[in-house]
């Protein structure tokens, strides 16, 4: 598939994250996809908060998490969402396709009086199931609906959506695989809450060394996490790693999950989301139940006791990896832009 027909096309990406400096990992995935968007010609401009006034919801927990966490601070959504929706009529005068990230987003992209694609990624369509009239008619009046998995995807059609792409988002895959470092030790990323699985991780982890980056509520549970780190400096953590563990509760996709996966690295994840479309259980990684430390744990031993079993689990999530680089999520993107602009 070819960008040459959207050369000419403008397209205007609405997001409540992006970075806001060039180590910031908020909203890290949309900015690789707009880069590798604009790498193929296609004209793109983003509408994220300093082009609005998000009211200090948007970043760290994100504006779900922050709003559960203080539910009082609900009273600024509707100014955030009302200074978006401006920022984002503005961008939009010209535009050909406006693209939402999340539900939220796509209530925007409704009031532009544009054409619309909507992407899910699962806090949103959580938030969905309390206002089903409402997603219904943001989601039935898009021109298609982009999920990063397949279930996911039968979420959305559960709530109205009619064409649904499952498009996952892209990952890089380094041209050398570290090895790991000695002694053998367990890597974490991510939030540090309890839908993340942290507990139970901590738990099941007891006697292993386990390297953590990430923050959030439960920080005070892992005082030695190193907080988040610079994109950078996480494939770097990949690298070193012998097994990378994603406990999650719940995974619309599983970012973390696919890059340990291109930097060689067996994962050990709950069978949830999309982390089911990443790891074929016994070939790149283990799969476990979510909440189940007595899995969790038989999983850890089995591949910190095997140095071999590591190894041709690694080079089998590699290849796998293969599957989710930029190029076809890019161009599974690019398809579905001309699809909504006929």
């Amino acid at each position: 598939m070819s960008a040459a027909r959207l050369r000419g096309v403008k397209v205007v990406v609405l997001t409540t994250s992006y970075p806001r400096s060039p180590g910031d990992a908020a909203g890290r995935f949309v900015a690789d996809a707009v880069e590798h968007l604009r790498g193929r010609g296609v004209e793109v401009d983003v509408v994220a908060p300093g082009r609005f006034r998000d009211f200090g919801l948007a970043y760290g927990a994100g504006v779900v998490g922050n709003l559960r966490e203080r539910p009082a601070r609900g009273l600024l959504l509707p100014p955030m969402l009302g200074s978006f929706a401006l920022a984002a009529r503005r961008a939009a005068r010209d535009a050909d396709l406006v693209h939402a990230h999340w539900l939220p987003a796509g209530a925007v992209a409704l009031a532009t009086g544009k054409r619309y694609v909507v992407q899910l990624w699962g806090t949103d369509v959580r938030l969905a199931q309390r206002a089903r009239p409402l997603a219904r008619m943001i989601l039935r009046r898009a021109r298609l609906t982009i999920c990063a998995s397949h279930a996911l995807a039968d979420e959305a059609r559960s709530l109205g959506a009619q064409d649904v792409r499952v498009i996952p988002s892209g990952v890089d895959l380094p041209d050398v695989v570290p090895r790991e470092t000695l002694p053998p030790h367990l890597f974490f990323a991510g939030r540090l809450s309890r839908e993340k699985g942290i507990v139970e991780l901590l738990e099941a982890a007891r006697g292993f060394p386990l390297i953590v980056a990430g923050d959030g509520p439960l920080r005070d549970r892992v005082p030695d996490a190193l907080g988040f780190v610079p994109h950078d400096e996480l494939f770097d953590l990949y690298g070193r790693a012998a097994v990378v563990v994603c406990p999650s509760h719940r995974e619309g996709f599983g970012v973390v999950c696919a890059e340990a996966m291109a930097h060689g690295r067996p994962v050990v994840a709950s069978a949830v989301g999309g982390l089911l479309d990443l790891v074929v259980d016994g070939e790149t990684g283990i799969l476990v139940p979510p909440g189940d430390v007595a899995a969790l744990r038989e999983a850890l031993e089995r591949l910190m006791a095997d140095p071999e079993l590591r190894a041709r689990m690694g080079a089998s999530a590699r290849e796998r990896a293969r599957q989710f680089s930029w190029t076809s999520a890019t161009e599974a993107t690019v398809a579905a832009y001309e699809d909504a602009t006929r």
